[in-house]
């Protein structure tokens, strides 16, 4: 399984993509195919926590009102699957490996696993 969740009107997301070679990865535009319970516990999995995988740059977060120091790995969990902005993007997964969000950390372990410089 190689799976690239990202959001389309994402100018990084899309700067990253175009960096390498997806032609064999299953591409998930999380607009339009919001991830589901499964694929969330898949990467849960791997990261350990739902905290990971959640974005505080989500401008729900201001609208809803959230105080996301208070908030639960439950909370994150229920907040991740019920809006698309709420995920860290992009996110690579495969059988074995998570890449999560744009961080510059996040990027050159991309690019060193396509072997990209």
């Amino acid at each position: 399984m190689k799976k690239v969740f990202y959001l389309n009107t994402c100018d990084t997301c899309r700067k990253i993509l175009a960096q390498f070679d997806l032609s064999d990865w299953e591409l998930r535009e999380i607009k339009k195919g919001p991830i589901t319970e499964d694929e969330l516990r898949e990467m849960h999995e791997k990261t350990k926590s739902y905290e990971a995988l959640f974005s505080r740059k989500s401008t729900q977060i201001k609208l809803r009102g959230l105080d996301v120091k208070s908030l639960t790995e439950k909370d994150f969990k229920e907040l991740l699957l019920d809006h698309y902005t709420f995920l860290k993007r992009p996110v690579f997964l495969t059988d074995k490996e998570i890449f999560v969000g744009n961080d510059k950390t996040n990027v050159a372990a991309l690019q060193a696993f396509f072997g990209v410089n």
